[in-house]
């Protein structure tokens, strides 16, 4: 019984974030979607091999699919499968989800790009973010607030150390 339990707490968690998504774009709006993948990607997920860095969703046909992500076969998982460590892989969402991204994408020119990669149960879960592109601007504005807030906490913590 206990055994059960702890595998069912490991099984749940991230499998890959996608930091440069915050740093790149404005997220307006985060989905959850399914993704359509093949044994030996779920093998080579619970090993941690997976990268979502230069990933993108596309839409083709009213339907979304995930592009560029990468997921590395493991050797002893896909000796029988010609594995592509890039396929595009179907994302699993619902039609009126897909229809307002749809719209979202093609007419205010918004972007899909994965967050993170997660397990919900035994089942692998994309965050998807609705998103605009950031400027040059945004980006150093950003990064001046992200550090003013760093020094800030700690002129903080060396304050109350010395009160």
């Amino acid at each position: 019984m206990t055994k059960q339990k702890a595998k069912d707490k490991k099984a749940g968690g991230t499998i890959a974030l996608n930091k440069r998504a915050r740093h790149e774009y404005h997220i307006d709006e985060r989905y959850e979607a399914g993704v359509a993948l093949q044994g030996w990607e779920v093998k080579s997920l619970r090993a941690g091999r997976t990268n979502l860095t230069d990933a993108y969703a596309i839409v083709r046909n009213g339907e979304i699919f995930l592009f560029g992500a990468s997921i590395v076969p493991l050797i002893s998982a896909s000796t029988h499968v010609v594995a592509d460590d890039r396929r595009t892989r179907k994302l699993l969402l619902h039609r009126a989800e897909i229809d307002k991204l749809v719209g979202a994408v093609e007419r205010k020119g918004y972007t899909l790009v994965p967050m993170a990669m997660y397990w919900k149960g035994n089942k692998v879960k994309i965050e998807l973010g609705l998103a605009r592109g950031k400027q040059d601007h945004d980006k150093r504005n950003a990064e001046k607030d992200k550090d003013w807030q760093r020094d800030k906490q700690r002129a903080m913590r060396a304050h109350n150390k010395s009160a």
